[in-house]
C-alpha cells in the first residue's frame, strides 16, 4: 500500500497546475487586444508561427565542397530524443525551411501546395510528422501562444443554461473586428514593434460564427461593442489527436470517400432542430481543411487524390479559402503540405487534367542519404543497446548495411581509374590523391539520378530485424549474417524490376564484403601492434627523415649524435606497405610534408594518425615487425602452443576492451581473419 501511495505521492509532483492555468487561459475580448498591443506575433498566420517553431530551435551554419549549408536542429526531434530525427538531408530541409521563410513574408509561396517528393523512405512522412509535432508543442510554449474564442449563450448575463458555441475552426478573435475597422486598430497594434512582429488582420469569419454575429449584431441594434460582449477568448492549444489545428488526409477506395472528408458535412440530425440544411449550426465543420485551420494538414499520398478533390484543394492553397456545402467561401490558414513517391509524381507529369495542381505546386526533393556516415547514424537510431537488449551487434555490423545500401545509390563514376567505392568515400569527405573539393562537385553534378535510386533503409532496417531474430544469431549478430539476410531477401524484393538489377546489388553486396575483408583485416592488425608508443616512435622517424629528405637535410642519429643520410631504407620499408611506387615516392614526402605545414597553419598538431594513408602504412610496417611473435594463422589449425595462445587471448582482449567486441564476435573475427591470412600464405607458396 506504502508503494502504490509513493507512486501516487510521485505523480503529484510531476503534475504542473500553474502551467495547465497557463495554456488555458480565458479572458474577454478586451483583454484579447492588450495581447495583441504587447506581443502581435500571438496573430501570426500558420506559415509564419511554423518557420519561427523551426528556428526557435537553433541552427548550424557549415561548408560543404564551397557550398554553405544550415543544419536546423529541430530537426533532431527534441521532442522525443531522437526518435524521428533526420540525417543527411541538410540541402534538401534547408530549401524546405527557405520555402516556409519565403511563406512567412508572404512572398507568394503561402499559396502553394508544398509537396515533398522521392522515393520510398526517405523520411518524407518523417518530416510531416516533425512538423506535426512541433506545430503542437509550440503552441504550448509562451513563445507559440495562439487564441480562439468561444460564443457565450444569449442568456447567460441571465442565468440561463444555454450552451456555449466554441467557433469549429479556432479563428482568431481579430477576425470579429469589421473590415473598415481594421487599418487603424493594425496600425495600433504594430506601432513600435519591428517589421518582422507586425501583423496583417486578414480573413472573416467562418459561417457558424458569422451567422452568430450577425443575429446578434441585429440584436444589439448595430452596437458592434454588445457583441464582442458576449464573446470570450481563450488559449488555442493545437493537438493531432484531438483533430485541432493538425490534419491528415490519406486517399482512400474512390466509392467510399467524397469532398466532405476536406470541408464538412451537413449534420442531418439537426436539421430537424434549425429547419434547414443552410443553417450553419445544422453543418459540421470538421473536414481536414477546417480543423486544419491555424496549423497545418498533411496529404498522405497525394497525387493518389481524385481529380474531384482537386478543386478544393487548389481553392485552399490559391485562395486561402474553401467552400463548405450550401456555404459561402470560407477563409482557412494553414500549411498544406503533401508527399509522394516517384511513380505517381510522373503520372501527375503526364496527366493534363493535373496541370492546374502541377503550377500550384512547389516540389522539394527528399533523397536517399548519399553520405555513408549518415546512413550509418540511421541504423545507430534504431539498432543500439538501448533498444536492443540481449543481443549484441558486432561492430561494423551496421556499417557494412550502410556501405551497401549507399553504392546502391550512386551512379557509376564517368572518372577513368575512380571505383563506386572509392566515390562513396569521396562523399564521406574522405581524401583521395589527385582529388579535390572541385573533382567531388564535378562528380555530384554530372550524376543526376544519385539518390533517387537505390536500396530503401526500410530494407535494410527489416533485414537487421530479421538477424537479430534469427536462430542462427544467438547472443551476436555479426555483419555475415546480416549480408547472408540481404543477399537472400533480393530474390523476393518488390522494388527491384530487373534481374540485371539485382545482378548489380549482388555485385555491390560483393564490394561491400571486401571491404569489410579490408577492415577487420586492420583491425585485427592494429589489435596485434596496440603499443601506440612504438607506433608513436616510428611516426616520429619517419618524419624526421622524410623532413630531412625535402629540405635536402641529414639527420641527427640519436645515439652516435653524428648527422647521416635520411634512413632510405626505413622510408621505403614504409611506404612500400600502402603501394607507393619509386616514382612517386618524392610527391607522397612532399604531400606529408604539405599536410603538416597545412596543419601548423590552422593551429592544429600533427599526430600519428592525422593522415589515414600515411597511419596505414605505419600499422602495416608494425604489424609486419610483430606478427611472427604471433602466429595467427595457427588458428585455423587445431595445433597451438600455450605461448600463442596466451598472445592470441591478449589480441583478443584488446579487441573486447578498446573495439566493441564481445567474446564471441571476437572469436569469430580472429578466425576469420586468421584464414584470410592462411589463404594468403598458400597463395605466396
Amino acid at each position: 500500500m506504502s508503494e502504490r501511495n509513493s507512486l501516487l505521492a510521485k505523480l503529484e509532483q510531476l503534475q504542473d497546475t500553474s502551467g495547465f492555468r497557463g495554456q488555458h487561459w480565458e479572458g474577454t475580448f478586451e483583454d484579447y487586444l492588450e495581447i495583441v498591443r504587447q506581443d502581435p506575433r500571438v496573430a501570426r498566420t500558420a506559415f509564419q508561427r511554423l518557420y519561427d517553431m523551426i528556428v526557435s530551435y537553433g541552427s548550424n551554419e557549415y561548408t560543404r565542397y564551397r557550398e554553405t549549408l544550415i543544419h536546423y536542429n529541430f530537426f533532431e526531434d527534441p521532442f522525443e530524443n531522437g526518435k524521428d530525427a533526420i540525417f543527411g538531408l541538410d540541402k534538401p530541409l534547408m530549401e524546405l525551411v527557405r520555402m516556409f521563410q519565403s511563406a512567412a513574408r508572404r512572398y507568394g509561396t503561402e499559396r502553394r501546395v508544398l509537396l515533398l517528393h522521392g522515393p520510398v523512405g526517405t523520411a518524407k512522412s518523417t518530416i510531416v510528422r516533425l512538423l506535426k509535432k512541433g506545430t503542437e508543442a509550440y503552441s504550448r510554449t509562451e513563445a507559440g501562444r495562439l487564441y480562439t474564442f468561444y460564443w457565450m449563450p444569449d442568456d447567460a448575463d441571465k442565468g440561463g443554461s444555454g450552451e456555449r458555441m466554441d467557433c469549429p475552426m479556432h479563428e482568431d478573435p481579430l477576425h470579429l473586428i469589421p473590415p473598415e475597422f481594421r487599418p487603424a486598430i493594425q496600425s495600433e497594434i504594430n506601432a513600435g514593434h519591428p517589421e518582422a512582429e507586425r501583423i496583417e488582420i486578414e480573413g472573416d469569419l467562418c459561417p457558424a460564427c458569422r451567422f452568430i454575429f450577425n443575429r446578434l449584431l441585429q440584436k444589439a441594434g448595430g452596437n458592434w461593442m454588445d457583441v464582442v460582449h458576449q464573446v470570450r477568448v481563450r488559449r488555442l492549444l493545437l493537438s493531432e489527436k484531438d483533430r485541432i489545428g493538425i490534419g491528415t488526409f490519406q486517399p482512400k477506395d474512390e466509392k467510399n470517400q467524397d469532398s466532405t472528408e476536406l470541408t464538412g458535412d451537413i449534420n442531418y440530425r439537426k436539421i430537424a432542430e434549425y429547419g434547414s440544411d443552410s443553417d450553419p449550426r445544422a453543418f459540421n465543420f470538421d473536414g481536414e481543411l477546417n480543423i486544419a485551420n491555424r496549423g497545418l494538414v498533411e496529404f498522405i499520398e497525394i497525387l493518389k487524390l481524385d481529380v474531384a478533390f482537386l478543386y478544393d484543394l487548389l481553392t485552399a492553397s490559391q485562395e486561402h479559402k474553401i467552400k463548405p456545402k450550401k456555404f459561402a467561401h470560407t477563409d482557412i490558414d494553414e500549411v498544406i503540405i503533401g508527399h509522394t513517391n516517384e511513380a505517381e509524381y510522373r503520372r501527375l507529369l503526364n496527366n493534363e487534367y493535373m496541370e492546374a495542381l502541377r503550377d500550384r505546386t512547389i516540389k522539394i526533393d527528399i533523397p536517399y542519404v548519399t553520405r555513408f556516415g549518415d546512413e550509418v547514424k540511421i541504423y545507430e537510431r534504431d539498432f543500439n543497446a538501448r533498444r536492443v537488449v540481449g543481443k549484441h551487434i558486432a561492430p561494423h555490423t551496421l556499417e557494412i548495411a550502410a556501405l551497401w545500401a549507399v553504392l546502391s545509390r550512386l551512379e557509376e563514376p564517368k572518372h577513368a581509374g575512380l571505383t563506386l567505392l572509392q566515390k562513396l568515400k569521396l562523399y564521406d569527405g574522405r581524401s583521395l590523391p589527385g582529388f579535390t573539393e572541385d573533382s567531388v562537385m564535378e562528380l555530384q553534378a554530372e550524376a543526376k539520378q544519385e539518390g533517387m535510386i537505390g536500396i530503401s533503409p526500410r530494407y535494410i532496417q527489416d533485414k537487421l530485424s530479421n538477424a537479430l531474430v534469427s536462430d542462427q544469431s544467438r547472443t551476436c549478430v555479426n555483419p555475415f549474417l546480416l549480408m547472408r539476410e540481404l543477399e537472400n531477401g533480393l530474390r523476393h524484393h518488390s522494388l527491384i524490376t530487373s534481374e540485371d538489377q539485382r545482378k548489380r546489388f549482388r555485385e555491390l553486396l560483393a564490394v561491400a564484403r571486401a571491404e569489410y575483408d579490408e577492415i577487420v583485416k586492420n583491425e585485427v592488425q592494429r589489435a596485434i601492434t596496440a603499443d601506440e608508443a612504438a607506433i608513436k616512435r616510428l611516426s616520429a622517424n619517419y618524419i624526421d627523415n622524410i623532413k630531412a629528405y625535402t629540405q635536402k637535410q641529414k639527420v641527427r642519429n640519436p645515439y652516435t649524435g653524428q648527422d647521416e643520410p635520411p634512413d632510405e631504407r626505413l622510408m621505403r620499408s614504409i611506404e612500400e606497405k600502402i603501394e607507393i611506387p619509386e616514382s612517386r615516392k618524392d610527391d607522397f614526402r612532399r604531400e606529408i610534408m604539405n599536410y603538416i605545414g597545412a596543419l601548423a597553419i590552422d593551429g592544429k598538431t600533427f599526430s600519428w594518425d592525422s593522415n589515414d594513408r600515411l597511419r596505414r602504412a605505419l600499422e602495416l610496417k608494425l604489424f609486419e615487425d610483430q606478427k611472427d611473435s604471433i602466429k595467427l594463422t595457427s588458428l585455423v589449425s587445431n595445433v597451438i602452443d600455450s605461448e600463442t595462445q596466451e598472445k592470441i587471448e591478449v589480441v583478443k582482449s584488446r579487441l573486447i576492451k578498446n573495439m566493441g567486441y564481445c567474446d564471441v564476435c571476437a572469436t569469430d573475427v580472429l578466425n576469420y581473419v586468421a584464414s584470410i591470412f592462411a589463404r594468403g600464405d598458400t597463395a605466396r607458396k
